[in-house]
């Protein structure tokens, strides 16, 4: 018979390390870009031995594969997830002027021709979530979610690099929640 409590702090050490393991591979990717992520700079990073690292992921890909999850996870909090919705824009916004590494991750994806659902798991609950707030409104809501994501993904960092790259993270944060609220209200879609 397994010792329970030993099991369940077993997973629970795994599952934290397997966290910290993709937090540090976002934050090496934040720094240095996707293509100098190793499997050996992830060790060195996280200070354990790449045997343990290769415990948790088996391959570069299968690491790149946990990033993005991460990432999708991120991203589908601002669209689905808890809080107001001014909390629900500024995540999201943040989110991209804070990670663009793993932002030209997702543009690489999206634009793959793949199936959205491979970069973006939370697509069809989005698609479901836009079609009950926009029944009756004749939108169509792949369309809109399409624009949606699209436009807060790429929006905020065009806005930075190319527009106005002479304000700061909070300035284009109020900018983008200010609009993206009056483009919700103007459709009706705003949900507390």
């Amino acid at each position: 018979m397994t010792d329970q409590p030993a099991q369940r702090r077993r997973n629970r050490a795994f599952d934290e390390t397997h966290q910290a393991l993709i937090e540090t591979a976002v934050r090496l990717i934040s720094e240095k870009g996707a293509s100098a992520l190793s499997i050996a700079q992830l060790a060195r990073e996280a200070a354990i031995d790449r045997t343990s690292v290769y415990y948790h992921f088996r391959s570069r890909d299968e690491l790149m594969g946990a990033v993005r999850q991460w990432s999708s996870a991120q991203l589908a909090a601002a669209f689905t997830g808890p809080g107001s919705q001014d909390e629900r824009i500024d995540h999201i916004t943040r989110f991209v002027l804070n990670h663009p590494a793993l932002i030209q991750l997702w543009i690489a994806d999206f634009l793959s021709g793949d199936d959205i659902r491979d970069s973006y798991p939370h697509w069809d609950e989005l698609v479901k979530a836009i079609s009950g707030m926009a029944e009756n409104r004749g939108i169509d809501p792949e369309i809109f979610c399409t624009m949606l994501i699209t436009g807060s993904v790429i929006g905020p960092r065009i806005f930075r690099n190319a527009v106005r790259p002479d304000m700061s993270d909070e300035e284009i944060v109020a900018r983008f929640r200010h609009e993206q609220k009056r483009l919700l209200e103007g459709l009706n879609l705003l949900r507390a």
